[in-house]
């Protein structure tokens, strides 16, 4: 007998190229795409934020799934949907819409310090009760509703409460992927009592007068998953690295999965990129020069003969290392390197990086702000990829980099370390420090520094890099065993 094509609705509050905020809207872009692949029909769900271009995106207006009661406590507002297709693929990508909700600072993540929006109780209750109405306009029934984070985790709650006795959504399973154990959600008890019905409030996981939106999640769903496994035995038993949710992860271990992210390489290839400067491969790597002397010319920053280009690409905030690259900047600015930061949020280390780079300006160049054709040439410019993050589930950036023969240098925090092989080891892909110090950093750095300028250690360890396989293939076969489980229970 055939197998079945199931459907599954990815509800995420990021996706790429429309908007990123983190690692979650790459995972977005090609997960999705590598699950479809796997013989399963996959649709998207996420706000339409006011930073959106329609025009850019081509993103239409669907007439019958305009107008679409959201029924809240006390009120009812009206939701329309703007539809596109994932760029890449013909994923349909669904636009939530409202203009009191979105239209401005729309995101459920402050960027400009990283954490979440205080007032985002309105918005992520209505987006959550607005996918599960959309869904009943288009009578599209998925038989998986997989979330994303905290921004989408009302809808295992919901499905169980309030919309438990409705057949539409008899029998359709949810799945948590949790991509920032960080990011939390903690929003005000009391703007949900102002906007759900007591059924639902009283299941919310509360610790005094504040909601947890991804403890919430993980006590409703069915099945839940984070992206490595090394990440998911962490945020279990790794006391400081639960950041509060230890326990509750420990209790419903048994539906607890990690498993590891891949790339899309149709979009992630240096042989068929078209928004870098050349394109290049393993086999003719010549092409890489002209794309960092076009990445230094973008970043404001002279060619140096034989000089590396370093960069960080990451969101300044504590957890994706900021401080430890404040800390590091004095010991980097003695290095004979070139740097590049590029990334946006909390504004006091933007100040720093661009007093910094105001100090060097020869040798230091910040980017608050980049387009994703920056961020392509940037991965295909660098010579060496810094990242300085204190903890990663596991991360998207480095397996670009290393696809484009950019060469990591990383903290093992999380599970970065399950896709990059310490160059100490005889294969070697990158560069892993152990201890999260300024002087750790510098020292693995250093030692990178020492293979660039060495004519036989950079070609070995650049192509070890750019051979790894890194596609979805086998983690899209790993969720296609867990959703059929999940669906198709056996005995």
């Amino acid at each position: 007998m055939p197998r079945r094509n199931f459907k599954v609705l990815y509800v995420s509050g990021e996706v790429s190229p429309f908007v990123r905020i983190s690692q979650l809207a790459d995972y977005m872009a090609s997960f999705p795409q590598a699950i479809e692949e796997e013989g399963f029909e996959a649709r998207i769900m996420m706000p339409k934020y006011g930073t959106i271009n329609d025009r850019k995106f081509r993103l239409h207006d669907v007439l019958r799934l305009s107008d679409i009661e959201v029924q809240l406590k006390e009120k009812t507002d009206l939701l329309n949907v703007k539809v596109t297709a994932l760029p890449s693929s013909k994923i349909q990508t669904y636009f939530l819409y409202n203009e009191k909700y979105f239209k401005r600072n729309g995101l459920f993540t402050d960027i400009s310090n990283g954490s979440d929006l205080k007032g985002s109780t309105d918005k992520v209750v209505f987006f959550n009760i607005g996918v599960l109405e959309t869904l009943l306009r288009l009578g599209w029934k998925p038989d998986i509703i997989h979330c994303h984070d905290w921004h989408a985790t009302l809808i295992p709650l919901l499905l169980k409460t309030v919309y438990a006795s409705h057949e539409f959504f008899r029998d359709i399973k949810t799945v948590l992927t949790i991509h920032n154990i960080y990011r939390q959600g903690v929003l005000p008890y009391k703007s949900f009592q102002r906007l759900l019905p007591d059924e639902v409030c009283s299941a919310l996981h509360r610790t005094n007068e504040e909601v947890n939106m991804l403890y919430t999640g993980v006590e409703h769903v069915d099945l839940l998953t984070t992206t490595s496994k090394r990440y998911a035995e962490e945020i279990v038993h790794n006391g400081p690295k639960t950041y509060g949710l230890g326990r509750v992860l420990e209790e419903y271990q048994a539906k607890f999965y990690g498993i590891i992210n891949g790339i899309d390489i149709r979009q992630w290839n240096p042989s068929t990129d078209k928004l870098i400067k050349k394109r290049y491969s393993i086999e003719h790597q010549e092409g890489k020069f002209d794309n960092k002397k076009a990445l230094l010319e973008e970043a404001g920053l002279p060619y140096s003969e034989g000089v590396p280009v370093v960069g960080v690409i990451a969101n300044f905030d504590e957890f994706q290392g900021a401080d430890l690259l404040q800390q590091s900047m004095e010991q980097l600015a003695a290095l004979d390197i070139q740097l590049i930061i590029s990334g946006s949020g909390d504004k006091k280390y933007e100040k720093v990086f661009q007093d910094f780079a105001l100090a060097y300006p020869e040798r230091v160049s910040v980017m608050a702000e980049y387009s994703d054709a920056f961020f392509h040439l940037a991965i295909a410019g660098l010579d060496i990829l810094l990242m300085p993050g204190m903890i990663e589930s596991c991360g998207m950036i480095q397996m670009f980099a290393m696809n484009y023969g950019t060469i990591p240098v990383v903290y093992a925090g999380g599970g970065i370390v399950e896709t990059i092989e310490d160059h100490a080891k005889a294969s070697g892909s990158g560069f892993i420090f152990h201890d999260y110090t300024p002087e750790s950093l510098i020292e693995k750095l250093n030692e990178a520094l020492q293979c660039f300028h060495d004519d036989e250690c950079w070609p070995q360890i650049v192509a070890e890099a750019m051979s790894r396989d890194f596609t979805w293939k086998n983690s899209a076969e790993e969720y296609d065993v867990l959703y059929r489980e999940l669906l198709e229970p056996q005995g």
